[in-house]
């Protein structure tokens, strides 16, 4: 079974702000950003559910996320049905998750 992306418009935008600067600052590997970014969408559309429940403990939540391993970003997105809606892109070291 494939799975239907459905992406956020801030996404989008952070998404765009996230490669831009990774382009400018890291001259070694100015793609990976970007990169990472395909594969996990990629990955989303056929297994989904081979990613982290993200939510407090002891709380239910629909809510998940998946790294880019190496450029410490997370997807954050929710799965109903066959489709995967994604939510945000965050980095890991800010401490919290985003604002849903």
């Amino acid at each position: 079974m494939r799975y239907r992306l459905r992406i956020a418009a801030d996404v989008w935008i952070q998404a765009g702000a996230i490669d831009a600067w990774w382009r400018a600052n890291r001259a070694a590997s100015p793609t990976l950003f970007r990169e990472e970014l395909e594969a996990a969408l990629e990955r989303l559309e056929q297994a989904p559910f081979a990613s982290a429940i993200y939510g407090h403990e002891g709380q239910p939540s629909t809510l998940r996320r998946l790294l880019l391993p190496r450029c410490r970003y997370f997807v954050y997105f929710e799965i109903e049905d066959d489709e995967v809606s994604v939510l945000a892109v965050w980095h890991a070291s800010r401490g919290t998750g985003p604002a849903l």
